[in-house]
């Protein structure tokens, strides 16, 4: 996948959640992934904006939070919020555009 460019022209981390649904919830068994370039294990990971210690590319989510990423060479990711709520209407996690399908889920 591409990453955009960022603005001094650098290459921005992206985390990518499995399931593909936003907002992502514990209970959902949910797996980030740190996506971008530099070495998959020199990928560094933040939760609510502090060094997390969290080694690999990618990891299954234990404690619901605010979580970013970044490699050598690339931004800080945006971040992605995993939440303990019980009732959530969930979209697909990816960009969706005026005039797109899209399928929603009403879970708890």
């Amino acid at each position: 996948g591409w990453c955009p460019l960022s603005p001094t022209g650098a290459q921005t981390s992206q985390v990518l959640v499995e399931p593909p649904w936003r907002p992502a919830v514990l209970w959902d068994q949910v797996t980030l992934t740190c996506q971008g370039s530099g070495t998959t294990g020199a990928t560094t990971w933040y939760k609510d904006g502090q060094p997390w210690e969290q080694e690999g590319s990618n990891f299954t989510v234990t404690k619901n939070g605010d979580y970013t990423c970044d490699r050598p060479g690339t931004n800080q990711s945006p971040y992605m919020r995993v939440s303990n709520d019980r009732l959530v209407l969930q979209v697909p996690a990816r960009p969706l555009l005026e005039g797109d399908t899209v399928t929603l889920r009403c879970r708890g």
